[in-house]
């Protein structure tokens, strides 16, 4: 079994937990939050779990295979070092860090002490999604000639309603916790960013960080595209994800529900015919032993816990990957 802890009580962090405590290669040994009313409520349902309210004395008391962060982005630097230093296995929520420094010391400290690492960039679970990067890296629109990135969601819909998401020095704004998703998805389907060509960083409501983020991205590849994302458009019920490519035979449009694919002539190798395709995400999921909120958040888990058991370094959201999805964060907000 693998011993694992999860730090941070939160939305995210109660779904690890929930999703850890089913799982058939898991033993929740403890949890740890800043909150003793979570603490408390924790204990009362489940006190053969040890809590904690330092994850210091945690790191200290337990004896850990791997440790979930699920804090806001401030901790993760000094919470994921510590854990490294003991030689966890550290899967660590998004986004990956404040500072590009950070994010680089802890690239480093995963390869010296050779733990498995991961970033919660749930998106890479997602049948949709999966599929996408399938058919891109198959040249089915052949050359590329253009990409749309967006996402839209409720988290700040008016003056002061805002959260730690919405504060600098603790979440970072939208650039961080929304455009993150984007970039990230447009870096392991299409290419890494190499610059940023021009960009509008719009406050709506919050006073001290951006609700919208529009930029020109041009990537490894030479290939541009746009970034529309804005966390203050009360539309939609919640966050909603869509990449659209454009290339020389034709156009896909790829969400979390389904892919529409547009072509210009019938594609024999994969059975699609001319015109549109529409493939819904319920015949491209892969099934999970526990369901939660989409099948997306315990696959994450699944392939954590897979690569840990087998003593394997992952290839989908390492450390690495995120710190080129903050590079890019860097270079819009430079």
């Amino acid at each position: 079994m693998i011993r694992t802890a999860v730090i941070g009580l939160g939305k995210m962090g109660l779904s690890h937990t929930a999703i850890l405590g089913a799982h058939k290669d898991v033993e929740l040994v403890a949890v740890c939050d800043s909150s003793r009313l979570v603490l408390n409520a924790f204990k009362h349902y489940n006190n053969n779990i040890n809590t904690y309210d330092n994850y210091r004395i945690l790191l200290e008391n337990e004896r850990l295979d791997a440790v979930i962060i699920a804090t806001p982005t401030k901790f993760h630097f000094e919470m994921a070092k510590d854990a490294i230093e003991k030689g966890v296995n550290v899967f660590c929520e998004k986004p990956f860090s404040l500072t590009l420094d950070e994010g680089i010391r802890l690239v480093e400290l995963v390869s010296e002490f050779k733990v498995i690492n991961q970033v919660g960039y749930h998106n890479h679970f997602l049948g949709t999604f999966v599929e996408l990067k399938r058919l891109i890296q198959k040249r089915i629109l052949g050359e590329l000639f253009h990409f749309t990135g967006e996402a839209y969601g409720p988290v700040i819909t008016k003056p002061k309603g805002g959260n730690w998401r919405a504060k600098p020095s603790e979440g970072g704004g939208c650039l961080y916790d929304y455009a993150s998703h984007v970039i990230n998805l447009i870096q392991e389907i299409i290419g890494n960013t190499t610059r940023c060509e021009g960009k509008l960083l719009k406050k709506y409501y919050s006073k001290d960080v951006e609700d919208a983020v529009y930029s020109l991205l041009i990537l490894d590849n030479g290939l541009s595209g746009v970034l529309s994302v804005n966390w203050s458009d009360e539309t939609y019920r919640k966050m909603s994800t869509t990449l659209t490519i454009q290339g020389e035979g034709g156009k896909i449009i790829c969400d979390a529900t389904e892919l529409k694919i547009y072509l210009k002539e019938d594609h024999l190798d994969e059975k699609l015919s001319k015109g549109w395709t529409i493939k819904y995400i319920t015949d491209l999921t892969q099934p999970v032993d526990f369901y939660l909120r989409g099948e997306e958040y315990s696959a994450q888990i699944d392939y954590f816990i897979h690569n840990i058991k087998n003593k394997q370094l992952g290839q989908i959201n390492t450390f690495e990957q995120a710190l080129n999805t903050d590079r890019t964060i860097e270079l819009i907000k430079s």
